[in-house]
């Protein structure tokens, strides 16, 4: 393959890369429009996810299939992982949203590095959407370590965590809630540390 080729068919899969979170916006606000999230509008997510899947491997749309397919597992999805999904579909619909791009450091108030996270008596909050897995699944992996997770930020909260596909718009968006919490806690003084899925990953590591 020559380098014109390579440049093309670079060309083409961004073109469709761009088309699939274009659709993907469109589901996300045709299915929270209304504020309840139906089997069959769950059904044709994942019709759509796995279509979509397989063309291009998109992070962001394989890492929402794997977070819906673990939450089926069991063949039930629980009203907490209803709740769960129609927020992240929430994130996704955000006016000015542009999925699939990663959070830059500058737009959002990580705490500085370096960044010693702790486990064993420590409290956890998560938010946004992470490619590790479902929100579940995240709170597993701190609690077998000794720490606890809670569903809001307090004031026993020792570290929020962010998921991997934030964006830019996070301040109009529903996890953003949560992160300007934690940022204001912070600047009261509030032992609190604002990081990354790649930070806290590390971390479990």
């Amino acid at each position: 393959m020559n380098d014109n080729s390579a440049y093309y068919n670079r060309l083409n899969l961004d073109r469709l890369v761009k088309r699939q979170v274009d659709e993907l916006i469109g589901l996300a606000k045709g299915i929270t429009a209304d504020g309840i999230l139906s089997d069959d509008e769950l059904s044709m997510l994942v019709h759509w996810l796995v279509a979509n899947r397989e063309i291009t491997h998109d992070p962001l749309v394989a890492g929402l299939y794997r977070q819906i397919q673990s939450m089926l597992a069991d063949g039930v999805l629980t009203a907490a992982e209803r709740a769960e999904l129609l927020d992240v579909l929430r994130g996704y619909a955000s006016p000015g949203n542009e999925l699939g791009e990663p959070m830059l450091s500058t737009a959002i108030p990580y705490s500085a590095p370096p960044i010693l996270l702790g486990f064993a008596g420590w409290r956890y909050c998560f938010t946004g959407t992470f490619n590790y897995g479902t929100r579940d699944q995240c709170e597993a992996a701190i609690t077998s370590r000794g720490a606890s997770a809670g569903t809001s930020v307090t004031k026993q909260t020792d570290a929020l965590v962010v998921g991997q596909y934030a964006t830019e718009s996070w301040l109009h968006s529903p996890y953003g809630l949560k992160i300007i919490k934690a940022a204001r806690m912070r600047d009261e003084g509030h032992r609190i540390l604002i990081v990354s899925e790649e930070a806290w990953t590390s971390a479990l590591t």
